[in-house]
């Protein structure tokens, strides 16, 4: 048998390893971020490495340098299971930037993001109503508007803790309504 030799090639830093599981066919989402990556980095990434796993894995490391370190970090950016989901584009490049690039600027992947969860819900006083009635999908009740047929036809009170619905002018509990024949 001939003797091997192994050869270890040199890392380049910053250095972005996709881990991607192959059982559930992610290598495409993994090469659009890299190709993405690459992109809008160009140069500034030494290289990016796919790497084939199984178990539903689907993990982006950064392996870089500080600019004021001596010391080489390995920083995990985005991991699908604590996430919950996989990263949007943009959330995934100003993750990379703000470690490798903070003075870059993204052009439109600098806004806010589509995805990012709206903390801001208006109080019943903010939006003009009380907000102690509800109709039956949830609305504040005046929904309806100024149409007296729809007020009429779906309008709902708070009486004793529970909600009832008036259909026309009959009243019913929203749990046991009635059979209404139509002709």
């Amino acid at each position: 048998m001939a003797d091997l030799k192994t050869h270890t090639a040199p890392v380049v830093l910053p250095r972005i390893a996709i881990t991607y599981c192959t059982q559930c066919k992610w290598l495409l989402r993994a090469a659009y971020f890299g190709q993405e990556l690459l992109s809008t980095f160009g140069t500034t990434i030494g290289e990016i490495a796919l790497i084939p796993a199984t178990g539903g894995l689907f993990t982006v490391y950064l392996t870089h340098k500080p600019e004021h370190s001596t010391e080489v970090q390995k920083v995990l950016i985005w991991d699908r299971k604590a996430e919950g989901g996989f990263p949007e584009t943009k959330i995934l490049k100003q993750k990379i930037r703000n470690h490798i690039s903070p003075e870059k600027k993204l052009g439109h992947s600098d806004t806010p993001s589509s995805k990012a969860p709206d903390i801001s819900v208006p109080t019943a006083s903010q939006n003009g109503h009380s907000g102690e009635s509800r109709d039956v999908v949830g609305a504040e009740s005046g929904a309806a508007g100024d149409d007296p047929v729809i007020a009429d036809a779906v309008a709902t009170t708070k009486e004793a803790g529970s909600f009832t619905r008036k259909v026309g002018s009959q009243e019913g509990d929203l749990g046991m309504a009635r059979k209404q024949s139509f002709k």
